[in-house]
Parts: C-alpha cells; structure tokens; sequence
C-alpha cells in the first residue's frame, strides 16, 4: 500500500511532528506502508487529484491530506489531519493505519473493489460539460458577493476570512462597466479593513495567509509570495479607480517587504515565511506593552500602545498584535508612527526569525512579475519595473529548458518539475503586464511564444480548455482540467485572459475562438457559483464588452510618446490595451506586422485608438487625446 501526506500547513508541521517523526508510528508506516509526502506546491496535480478524493469520501478537503491507495495509485481512504492517539471517540493515526492493515490483510479484494469505486466517481467529476453562460452570468455574481458581504468588516462569508483579491479585481470591473457603487464600496471596505487589522504586518508590512475571525484581527501568520502579488495588484487598482493615494502606499508597503525579505540575490522571489518561530505561531510578530515602552520609552511607547491597540492583557496569548482596527493615523503624528514602527524594526530583527521557504515558483513568480510591472507604471517607479525584469530574466535562465518547456521549481541550483497550467498562464500573465509597462517587444514575443507551448501540450482539443498537467507529464489516475478559484485565480481563468490581451495585442484574433471554446466547456461550473469562478469573470467581462487598442506611433520623439503613456497610465482602462511604436522596437513589426501601417503623421507622436475593428482620426494633438481617452473605455 501507498499512504500519502500531501501538505504545506500548520497543521502538516503538527502532524509531522506528532506522528511522522515519532518511533511508533514510524515503525508501522514502515513496515506496511510506502509512505510519500507531497510538497502541494510543486505537485499541484497529485493534490488537485487526491483533493478529489477526500471531498468525495468525507465531505470536505483540507491539509494535510492523508491518502492511503493501492499500489497502482487507486484511493481507497482519505482524511486531513490525525492525532497520533484516539481523541475520545475520533480514531488516532496508529489506530486508523492497525485497522487499514488489517483490512489488507483479510479483506483485500473489497478494498480493490472500493478503489474502482471511487476512481469511477472522480473520473465523473472530472468531466465537463458544454454549455452557454447566461447573459446575466455577471449580475449574479455580483449580487452572490453582495449577500455574502460583512458589510460591518469588508470581506465574504464568515471566518476564517481570506483575502481573495481576485474577487475584489472583478468587482472593480463589474463596477467600472454598471457604475454599481456598492461594487466599490465593498471592495474599498474590505482593503480598508484588512490593512486595519492584524493580518497586515504593521512593522515590517506584507500580508498573512488569512484572518481566524471577522475583524481581520489575528492571521494565521504565515506569508505567501501570491497573496502579496495579488493584493498588491488589488490596492494599485482601487487606487487607480479612486485617486486614494492611501491604497497606492499600501502597495508600496507591501513590495518594500517583498523585495527586502522575499527576494533572491539572482531576482527570483521565494515562495513564503513560515507562521511559526520557537515552536510557537506568531511569536515573531507579537508585542508586549511592556516591551514596546521599553524600546520607545514610556511617553511615545504610550502613544504608539494607544493607536495600535497594544494594552497590557494583549489580544492573543496574552500578546498583542498591533492593529488599527477602530483608529486613523492623524496627519500630524505620520512621521511620529514611521519613527517607532522603525525601531521596533529594528528590534525585532533580532528575535529569531520563521523559516523561508526559499523555494522559487514559477507561478508564483509569475503573479509577482505582473504587480511588481503594474506598480512600475501606475505609480512611475523604475524600482517595480526593475525588480519584474530580474524575476523574468531568472526564469529565463533557470526554469526554461532549451526545447522551450516551462519548468515549476528552482531551489538551490535544482530546477524540476514540468510546468503546470498555472506556471505558463501566471508567467505569460507577468510577460503581458511587463510588456504594456515598458513596450519592449522581447516581452511579447517571449509571452507569443509560451502561449503557444502551452496550447500545444495542455489544450484539450475535444473539448477546449486547458488541462492541469502537460500530455507529456506523468500519467496520474485521471487529468484534471479546473475553472474554480483557489487561493489564487484558476489557472484556465488567467489563460483566458491573456489569451484575449494576445488577441489584441498582436492581432491574433484566432485566440477569441479558443476562449469561446474554454467557456462553453466550463459554463455548468461557472454557472453553479459564479463567486467561485470570479477570474474567469474578469476574462469574461473582456470578451463581452469592446476593448479599446492605442496605438503610439512615435517615430523618433520618444519622450514625447512618454508623456502619452503616462496619460494613459493614470487611468483605470481594464478594457484597454496600448502598444508602441518606435525607431528603438522597430522589431515589434515582426511580432505583428500590420504596425507599419500605423505612421508618425509629420514626424509627430500620433495616437490611434480603435474599438470594434475600427480606428478614429489619428490623434496628434494632447488636448484631444485627453478627452478621448477620458470617455469610457
């Protein structure tokens, strides 16, 4: 028998530490069992799979995921976490594995029976239907995240309570498109508090995995490369939406500690921080009151104790982790908050510190690439675009093979892995983004290039869409093919996407087909939790409604054409994309040929905006350009 523990959790580390590294147990699994354990992040694909199982077997999934199968892969049990010993009447680990041995033993065939069973069940599952999406697909979703709102917290459902920030990405575009100001306010209510509470990192900032209760108030604390990415993407887009400059600080925030904590001398960025630091969760993060007034001295400590919600009886364990829930910052005392939070820095960089997993994704990296090339040119910092060029050129050093294959790990000087959906739809996503933020046609052709590697190896030409592994991975008991949200969007959802910005990017139009294909296979699933599937929205609200092609033909007035492109964007455009023109990329006409034709009238930077297939006047007066592009788009 096969037993697997597929995990990456607080409650992996207990289970290892109570059975996995303990004699007993060790002397059982060892004697009837292959024990393998399972990193979920470099095998996506055996967790989706065996995920599948358990929820068919119990109800419900979760990590660590205890698997135990047939020699030929076939799941016959499944479960999260065990205690090593019986808790009243839930069986134990050493119970459950005497038992599951003895079954074995005496009772075999029924055990194989219930494999092919369960593998019938899931090859079921496994199977999507075709289908149409609805025509008030959008007005559904919309209105399941509006019951589903804490309108007193921000944030969807009950605890605990995760970031999701995907899903506040298509409400700022459903609300960009109906102008539904609730759209809005709940996801600037939900960014308002989950910066307030403890899940933000006051001192040293970046995000935790999600909040235990309602208020965002206590984290589990670990921190993940892709939540920062995505919330960060979440903050710069509120801020374009609103001019807030408060969200545009957040995202800086969170990218100081990304690039500070998070960030290879080689460019790529690791995956997470551990939660845990001594043996204890969240000891790394949590104060004393005594202890800050010693650092900062009674009177400012006082102060700083009083907006941060720090008191003597502490607010977890007996500690404190300072939060803002319930105060604002005045204005005044700005500098006063950026001097203690500094110090207490400083501080705390002598405690000892969470383990780095210094495992380097290349979905991850992916979505880390695409915040850090929108922060580069929303907020016109060089630093953002630079830090995305460096993860990108790191990939293309160690994660590509010389045949062009995406690989998904690189950890000191191993890479492994074939890619997976999500490391070709994040990396491309990441290529898209830092094209339109610095025009060099190398990011476009290099995301051409991957799209089409990953049409040819995982596109399901019966049905459309894109399978989770490669035809030229491992064979595993089904291959799955997914359209709903995790912590992070679908892999199928961001390839729809991108493959709609390729379209109009490099005129390539053959690809809408695709993403007509890929709807119709997954539109049951779409259909049955739309708040599920929230990316796959986005992608949708692209192909539903005209999008908006700039193009800049700038000939030799190169900073003039900048002035444009910082025109452009300042904007919130979700529906819009812009390429350039220039005596510096002449090779974009390679990419797309149809560019040439597209002249600098006079030698002037000129302006072609074009919706539904039709191009207005050129445009070489600013003053027009502005008041075009401040009609909707």
């Amino acid at each position: 028998m096969n037993s697997y523990l597929i995990c990456t959790c607080h409650w992996c580390h207990v289970m290892a530490k109570e059975s996995f590294q303990d004699n007993e147990v060790a002397e059982i699994l060892n004697k009837y069992f292959i024990s393998v354990k399972v990193d979920r992040e470099e095998r996506p694909d055996v967790d989706s799979i065996y995920m599948k199982v358990c929820q068919s077997i119990t109800g419900s999934g979760g990590w660590p995921l205890t698997i135990i199968m047939t020699p030929e892969q076939k799941p016959f049990f499944a479960g999260t976490y065990f205690p090593k010993n019986n808790v009243g009447e839930a069986l134990g680990l050493i119970a459950i594995l005497e038992y599951i041995q003895k079954a074995w033993k005496d009772n075999k065939a029924q055990l194989l029976k219930e494999g092919d069973s369960l593998l019938d069940i899931i090859n079921t599952l496994n199977k999507n239907s075709s289908g149409e999406l609805s025509q008030d697909i959008l007005k559904k979703a919309f209105l399941e995240f509006k019951q589903n709102f804490d309108t007193l917290y921000g944030g969807f459902g009950g605890y605990p309570k995760f970031p999701s920030a995907h899903n506040l990405l298509f409400l700022l575009r459903y609300f960009h498109k109906t102008k539904d100001a609730f759209a809005l306010e709940m996801v600037e209510k939900t960014l308002e508090s989950m910066y307030r509470g403890g899940m933000y990192d006051h001192i040293g900032y970046g995000f935790s995995r999600y909040s235990v209760d309602r208020k965002w108030l206590i984290p589990h604390f670990e921190k993940m490369l892709y939540d920062n990415a995505l919330i960060a993407m979440a903050y710069l887009e509120t801020f374009q939406v609103t001019g807030n400059k408060k969200y545009a600080k957040v995202a800086e925030e969170i990218f100081e500690y990304v690039l500070r904590d998070m960030t290879s001398k080689e460019g790529g960025f690791y995956s997470a921080e551990d939660a845990d630091s001594e043996g204890e969760e969240g000891k790394f993060y949590m104060w004393s009151q005594e202890e800050i007034k010693d650092i900062l001295g009674q009177e400012q400590g006082s102060k700083f104790c009083c907006y941060f919600n720090v008191t003597s009886q502490g607010n977890f364990r007996g500690k404190n982790i300072p939060n803002l829930i319930g105060n604002s910052i005045l204005e005044e005392d700005v500098q006063f908050i950026k001097n203690c939070r500094e110090k207490l820095f400083k501080y705390r960089e002598k405690r000892v510190h969470p383990h780095k997993d210094d495992k380097i994704l290349t979905s991850w990296n992916g979505l880390m690439i695409a915040a850090m090339a929108l922060a580069g040119r929303v907020l016109n910092n060089s630093k953002y675009t630079l830090a995305a060029k460096k993860s990108v050129d790191f990939i293309y050093k160690n994660l590509i093979r010389k045949d062009g294959r995406l690989l998904a790990r690189y950890r000191e000087g191993d890479s492994s892995f074939l890619g997976y959906a999500d490391d070709y739809a994040f990396l491309i996503w990441g290529l898209i983004e830092l094209y339109e933020t610095t025009y060099n046609p190398e990011y476009l052709k290099n995301a051409l290039e991957l799209n089409q590697n990953f049409l040819e190896i995982f596109w399901d030409s019966e049905n459309g869409g894109f399978f989770l592994y490669g035809k030229d991975s491992e064979k595993l008991i089904i291959r799955p093919k997914e359209i709903y949200d995790g912590p992070t969007p679908c892999g199928n959802s961001a390839a729809a996407l991108n493959l709609l910005r390729l379209s109009y990017l490099a005129t390539s139009y053959e690809f809408e087909d695709k993403v007509k294909q890929l709807f119709e296979n997954f539109a049951d699933e779409i259909e049955s939790s739309p708040i599920s599937c929230s990316f796959s929205l986005v992608a949708l609200l692209f192909s539903k409604y005209p999008v908006r092609q700039i193009i800049i033909s700038a000939g030799e007035n190169i900073n003039e054409a900048r002035k444009v492109l910082d025109m452009i964007n300042k904007k919130y455009s979700p529906f819009t994309v812009s390429v350039l023109y220039s005596h510096l990329n002449k090779e974009l006409k390679n990419i797309c040929p149809s560019i040439e034709q597209y002249i600098a009238i006079r030698g002037k930077v000129t302006v072609y905006v074009c919706e539904n297939f039709t191009c207005k006047e050129p445009i070489t007066n600013m003053d027009l350009l502005k008041e075009v592009l401040s009609s909707d788009s």
